[in-house]
């Protein structure tokens, strides 16, 4: 595999263009919104200057990786030679879904088709194509250029050989893959958003105020970054998302998500992405601000 294509040029989309490109990969990076893929440009560029500054890469790598970048607004033509197509598009089923028919009609028979969902089943993902056999979750950490993990998520008719090939695709990347079988949430999102969930509910009655119950997590456990500043860098929207996937995938109530989160998404409160959530962000800033009524 030489030709890849990511659909989505976010923050997600971007970073794995960014790797794959870093990597002497060809990538086409594909987005409806010419705006968005001069932003995703831009930071590309600019997190590799970061990785020269820190001399992790040389300027001739950094060089090389963006001439790798072409970008696209039109699928059709982002795809048509694509031996891998990973998607990077917002965690919505039924998107997901439109996007999945599209490139089974676009690509050539061979390429696979991965998808950097964090909870939505890959098998659903694949039947709504014709070679479900080619179709695997790829799901990536953010940041993408220095997380080491990639999730890799087999669906129901995904084939050994498939499995393989990103298995070894990712190493290439410098990743380290682990396997996990298609069930909601796969591993990283069934053990951390119940945890994130819970910590939602800690502060919701009042146990604790935020910075408290960050606190005891990362002085307690040894944890980087507390569960509620994890969840505004992760977004809001995107946790109550995958909470949702949890709860009707496995009917159990103890995926229900907070009351707090819901309403919390509900006022456009989604953490990071709009300058407020459990804290308050101001651009250029990594002051962390505990939200009134937080503390």
């Amino acid at each position: 595999m030489k030709n890849i294509s990511v659909i989505g040029s976010g923050t997600m989309g971007n970073g794995i263009a960014h790797v794959f490109a870093q990597n002497g990969f060809k990538v086409s990076l594909v987005d409806v919104a010419p705006d968005a893929l001069k932003k995703a440009l831009a930071t590309i560029e600019k997190n590799l200057d970061r990785q020269v500054a820190k001399e992790t890469i040389s300027g001739a790598i950094k060089k090389s990786a963006l001439a790798n970048i072409t970008t696209f607004t039109d699928m059709t033509s982002g795809v048509k030679d694509a031996e891998l197509v990973v998607e990077a598009a917002t965690e919505n089923t039924d998107l997901k879904l439109q996007i999945f028919r599209t490139l089974d009609e676009s690509c050539p028979p061979d390429t696979v088709l991965a998808s950097n969902t964090s909870s939505i089943s890959i098998t659903k993902i694949a039947s709504a194509t014709q070679r479900p056999d080619k179709i695997i979750g790829m799901h990536f950490m953010n940041p993408v250029p220095m997380m080491k993990l990639v999730e890799v998520i087999r669906g129901y008719s995904t084939s050994d050989d498939v499995t393989a090939q990103i298995m070894d695709l990712s190493r290439t990347l410098g990743k380290t893959p682990v396997e996990a079988n298609d069930y909601p949430g796969f591993v990283a999102n069934r053990i951390l958003m119940p945890m994130i969930n819970e910590a939602i509910y800690t502060l919701h009655e009042g146990v604790a105020g935020a910075e408290e119950i960050d606190a005891v997590m990362k002085l307690g456990m040894a944890h980087p970054m507390g569960p509620l500043q994890l969840a505004d860098f992760i977004g809001l929207d995107v946790c109550l998302s995958i909470l949702k996937v949890l709860h009707e995938g496995f009917g159990n109530p103890k995926y229900a998500p907070c009351p707090l989160l819901v309403n919390m998404v509900q006022a456009n409160h989604k953490g990071v992405k709009t300058g407020s959530g459990f804290y308050l962000y101001t651009p250029g800033s990594k002051e962390l601000i505990v939200s009134p009524g937080f503390r």
